[in-house]
């Protein structure tokens, strides 16, 4: 599938910054998205060791879901190093390289991107959800496994009871319970879908599990990639 280059990699802190900054009205955060999409992808990276410091080794996975009964249609990994240091809110950076390259490896085209991290749900408004939402065009949003940013209320212990995720006075995403008494995971819009549509993907995704299957099987995928010499 197509991914497009719209930026140089960066190499300080400031270099990045400065791409979110330019890439960030390119969102699209007002439509509803799809509502019946067909296939989704769950993207992950894994990391050997600790996964501190740039060059650290990690796999980066893709694989597609036929929507209707959650079964593979397709998978991508690929092995590599981190290309960026752990900088809080610049973790994108670390990871984009790689997963582009799993993407670029698929020859279908999902209708929605689902990601381990986070969209506007970030300081800066501009998670990994949303860069991989511009950089491929399609519909994305971020399944994070705790808060980021911001502050949100309990949600009901009941699957489907969820809270906003608010911060500086904005609602930057959802706290949601995907199993009965089981504690929430946090969703945000990426890109071309809003807050309610991620929600009802999320929970429709993840029928047994606290996590959704894209990111649970995209999980298994890269870790196999790395246990193996």
């Amino acid at each position: 599938m197509e991914v497009r280059d719209l930026h140089e990699w960066p190499a300080t802190i400031a270099e990045a910054e400065a791409v979110q900054d330019r890439l960030r009205p390119l969102l699209d955060l007002a439509g509803p998205g799809p509502q019946e999409p067909r296939t989704v992808a769950g993207l992950d990276v894994s990391y050997a060791g600790d996964g501190g410091g740039a060059g650290a080794r990690l796999a980066a996975a893709v694989v597609v879901l036929d929507v209707a009964t959650l079964e593979v249609v397709e998978e991508s990994v690929v092995t590599g190093t981190a290309a960026f240091p752990y900088v809080p809110g610049l973790f994108a950076f670390r990871e984009l390289p790689a997963l582009m390259e799993a993407l670029r490896g698929l020859t279908t085209t999902p209708d929605l991107l689902v990601c381990d991290g986070y969209g506007v749900a970030h300081p800066r408004r501009f998670g990994l959800a949303c860069h991989l939402g511009v950089l491929t065009g399609l519909p994305t949003l971020g399944v994070g496994k705790t808060a980021f940013v911001g502050e949100h209320e309990p949600p009901g212990e009941r699957r489907g009871d969820s809270s906003p995720l608010i911060d500086g006075g904005e609602v930057v995403g959802r706290a949601l319970r995907t199993r009965d008494g089981v504690k929430p995971v946090f969703v945000s819009a990426g890109h071309r879908v809003d807050l309610a549509t991620a929600c009802r993907h999320v929970l429709a995704l993840a029928p047994e599990y606290r996590l959704p299957e894209t990111t649970r099987r995209a999980d298994r995928l890269s870790r196999d990639a790395l246990a193996r010499p």
